[in-house]
């Protein structure tokens, strides 16, 4: 007997169920049977079920000899059912990595309940995945399991079968199926959950909802969506059966109204002609199921309109509505162009004024945030110049914003300049940049249109012209900015700013970092950090975290910050959103990345850094972005080309082994020279008090860096490096 019956009923959809069928059998909790039924599809559909039972025993095909339609067809998927628990999944959608496991994990944490509902994402052609915004109601804090009227919002849930897993004991018991027709979900979900004695959630993306172009059968026209009020006739019938569920019967009258309300309302659902006649079916049955005294959910404007079938006066309304949308369309395009030129002018008058040399602004990450070597800049400006003002650029939409560029003499930005900014006399700009580069950037963007997407490379020379000062980590990322950004700027060699912090924090400083992200005590924190694939329209981690951390034990936990969705785990910590990146690196014990350039920081640590990078998936980026070298020729710590071959490299300790930290020790001779916690101010001083005797720089083997929490083991010594041999002028130009 299987744990898991997964059933996939398939009409015509020939181009997705491949990729169903595929996500079902390579889920990482084999011990399931796929029930595949071929609904009498006129494509290919049958075909490939074939094809996926010859190779797979764990594939049980069932072709039907006429078309019955989604609700039979999984019953028929249920006759030949066999596992613990019923799974459904539509012909096109698909399980997500690993989805099985975390429900099977559910399921015995919880007591084995009746049902269990997980979350889904829905997936667009254009590659976007939106999470359900309702999933606040599958949090899995308080008891568990539980019944229906201890977590009503699970009502709130879209109605479907899909995002469940059912004990078959549970269904046979109560001869739970599907009915005919569209919405056959209705009469399944609704009297699933209110019979069950024991329901649990598990708050994790378990299924991946196409959102088709075209072709969804429930957008399509047809007298077939008056199949709802019959599905809705089973449902009170189902509670008229059991006198003990009377009392959710205005719960699901609210729901019913909603649902007919949504239907109509939908220009593209019902037949020309036909929408007066679902309107008196409606109001007929808002009068057959009303609860007298019941409230009105949501619009009290939908339920007045079934109540009292006022078909003219609604289309009034909605024609009212589109026209007042138009007009206030028009109205905000108006106010927003006169907005825009107003601030044209502002800014003309302002470069008019004279220069505030009293003044700077800075900016990162185009606006978004306060961080980075701008803000380490900041700082230092503070303390080595405090009679400059600073301030950071507020949104282009605002005066102040285009007062402090044409006003203020000092500009620092980690991203490109804006655009419209037009360079004064005596203004300085100073280009940040992101520390060190692995992946190309710039000019070498070129010829690798993945990573470039609609990056324009004219627009980007004209910010270069603008610059006058780079700053650069090492004398790699000075040869590189130089020649990816030509112009006629200077160079300024002096380490990165944003990683002075890492020379001048304290054990204290890291035990608070670590009590803020819930880093229990005694544990090694591996910080994850995977770079952006740019041959990928949607992000997927290359790692099954919550496999690698189960091979590892509790000892370990992971700080994900990862540009694809996050798995849940009691010893995975969502971080993506955290704002300072310097703060995680403190944290952390170890880092864990393939082609991330944090690894150039993270490296002035002196804390170990474990290189995750498949061959397939190293070929890839390269192809895409393009590397200046091979990180695993010359890497700064262990390299894994495979998940068992990492967790291999935490099981035994190589990871911080003495291979490792000599491989470390050369990565920061080469790479961070200069990061002696004083970068800032050597900037600083250069570009605002025009001092040319600069502070030296502490070689290697001086330096003390906060320890990490599980650090041990004598470290290795270090190579004394050459102090700075100063800006390097950049002459020549496009």
């Amino acid at each position: 007997m299987p744990r898991f019956s997964v059933i996939v009923p398939a009409y015509k959809v020939q181009a997705y169920l491949h990729e169903c069928l595929e996500s079902v059998l390579s889920q990482s909790y084999p011990d399931l049977e796929l029930i595949a039924v071929d609904d009498c599809s006129p494509d290919s559909s049958g075909a490939i079920i074939d094809e996926f039972a010859a190779r797979d025993p764990r594939v049980l095909p069932l072709h039907l000899t006429e078309n019955q339609g989604l609700g039979l067809a999984r019953n028929a998927g249920l006759e030949r059912a066999s596992g613990d628990y019923l799974v459904f999944l539509d012909g096109d959608d698909t399980l997500t990595p690993h989805a099985l496991r975390s429900i099977a994990d559910r399921l015995k944490e919880t007591g084995e309940p009746d049902v269990v509902v997980y979350d889904y994402a829905r997936t667009y052609w254009s590659g976007e995945t939106v999470r359900n915004v309702a999933a606040a109601h599958l949090t899995e804090q308080g008891p568990a399991p539980f019944r229906l009227e201890d977590r009503p919002g699970l009502l709130q849930l879209l109605m479907v079968a899909w995002n469940k897993a059912y004990r078959r004991e549970f269904v046979e018991r109560e001869g739970f199926a599907f009915p005919p027709g569209y919405y056959e979900d209705t009469p399944w979900t609704f009297p699933v959950l209110m019979a069950a004695e024991s329901i649990t959630t598990l708050d994790r993306v378990c299924v991946h909802y196409r959102q088709r172009r075209q072709g969804s059968i429930l957008s399509t026209t047809s007298r077939k969506h008056f199949d709802l009020f019959g599905q809705y006739d089973r449902v009170f019938a189902f509670l008229d059966a059991r006198p003990q569920l009377a009392r959710w019967r205005p719960v699901l009258f609210r729901r019913m109204v909603d649902h007919l309300t949504k239907v109509f309302a939908r220009r593209d659902r019902l037949p020309r002609g036909s929408r007066a006649e679902f309107l008196r079916k409606a109001r007929a049955h808002y009068r057959r199921y009303r609860v007298p005294g019941t409230p009105a959910a949501g619009s009290r404007l939908r339920h007045t309109l079934i109540r009292w079938g006022l078909h003219r006066t609604y289309r009034t309304l909605q024609l009212t509505a589109a026209a007042r949308r138009r007009t206030v369309k028009l109205s905000v395009k108006l106010l927003r162009t006169a907005r825009a030129m107003a601030l044209r002018l502002h800014y003309r008058i302002q470069l008019r004024l004279p220069l505030r040399a009293d003044r700077a602004v800075f900016t990162a990450y185009d606006g978004r945030d306060h961080g980075c070597s701008p803000a380490a800049l900041e700082e230092a400006f503070r303390a080595l110049a405090p009679h400059i003002r600073t301030a950071w650029t507020a949104r282009p939409d605002t005066a102040a914003y285009w007062t402090a560029l044409a006003r203020s003499k000092y500009l620092v930005s980690s991203t490109g300049f804006e655009p419209r900014l037009v360079k004064r006399p005596r203004q300085i700009l100073v280009q940040t940049l992101h520390g060190t580069p692995l992946g190309h950037m710039g000019l070498d963007l070129q010829e690798r249109p993945a990573a470039a997407r609609d990056l324009d490379f004219e627009g980007l020379l004209a910010d270069v012209d603008k610059w006058d000062y780079v700053l650069s980590a090492n004398r790699h990322s000075t040869l590189t900015w130089e020649r990816v950004y030509p112009g006629s700027y200077t160079t300024l060699e002096y380490g990165c700013p944003r990683n002075d912090v890492f020379q001048k924090a304290t054990s204290t400083d890291v035990a608070r970092l670590r009590a803020s992200l819930g880093i229990p005590e005694d544990t090694v924190a591996i910080l994850y950090a995977p770079a952006h694939r740019d041959h990928r329209r949607t992000q997927r981690s290359p790692l099954d975290l919550e496999r690698v951390l189960r091979r590892l034990g509790p000892r370990y936990v992971v700080l994900a910050r990862t540009p694809s969705p996050v798995p849940q785990g009691a010893r995975i910590i969502d971080v993506t959103g955290h704002p300072g990146i310097e703060s995680l690196c403190l944290a952390s014990d170890v880092l864990l990345t393939d082609y991330s350039s944090l690894m150039f920081d993270y490296a002035g640590l002196d804390r170990p850094i474990v290189i995750h990078t498949p061959d397939d998936d190293w070929a890839a980026y390269e192809a895409a972005r393009g590397t200046y070298f091979d990180v695993r020729a010359c890497p700064p710590g262990a390299v894994a080309r495979s998940e068992d071959e990492l967790i291999d490299i935490f099981a035994t300790g190589h990871w911080r082994g003495s291979r490792s930290a000599q491989l470390r020790t050369a990565f920061r001779e080469r790479f961070c020279p200069y990061d002696d916690g004083r970068a800032a101010e050597r900037v600083v001083r250069r570009v605002v008090l025009g001092e040319t005797a600069l502070p030296p720089v502490t070689p290697l083997a001086e330096r003390h860096p906060v320890p990490s929490a599980a650090a041990n083991g004598a470290r290795s010594p270090q190579a004394t490096v050459p102090q700075p041999t100063g800006p390097v002028t950049v002459t020549d130009s496009l």
